[in-house]
């Protein structure tokens, strides 16, 4: 595990992060954003477990997970994780909304952005 609690799980095209392996999604909600440039798929990832974090904390027995994978100009975010408990439905329709937001989503890709040095 990294030393800030996070294991992240990284392949050619794609990167998840989690608190907890092995990674479960009990909770999942995908999402696909267009692209125009390069940008870490690690912030994206963590940008949009900071903010599921803040709509979901109230979730007993949650544990948050995050894949990112990019491909063809676009960006495929699953959000959620492993739930130990009863899930309530008002948790996925309060994630889709965070991952539907126009503003979190602009947010994300310009922290994600890759900038050029020189």
């Amino acid at each position: 595990m990294a030393k800030d609690g996070w294991h992240r799980l990284r392949e050619e095209d794609a990167v998840t992060i989690a608190r907890r392996l092995p990674v479960r999604f009990d909770l999942s909600v995908e999402a696909s954003l267009p692209v125009s440039g390069p940008v870490s798929l690690t912030r994206v990832a963590h940008q949009v477990r900071q903010d599921m974090w803040r709509r979901l904390q109230g979730l007993r027995g949650f544990s948050p997970a995050v894949r990112v994978t990019q491909g063809d100009g676009r960006l495929t975010l699953r959000a959620g994780g492993s739930v130990e408990g009863a899930l309530p439905g008002k948790a996925c329709d309060a994630l889709s909304e965070l991952l539907d937001s126009p503003t979190h989503r602009a947010r994300w890709l310009a922290h994600a952005a890759r900038r050029e040095h020189g």
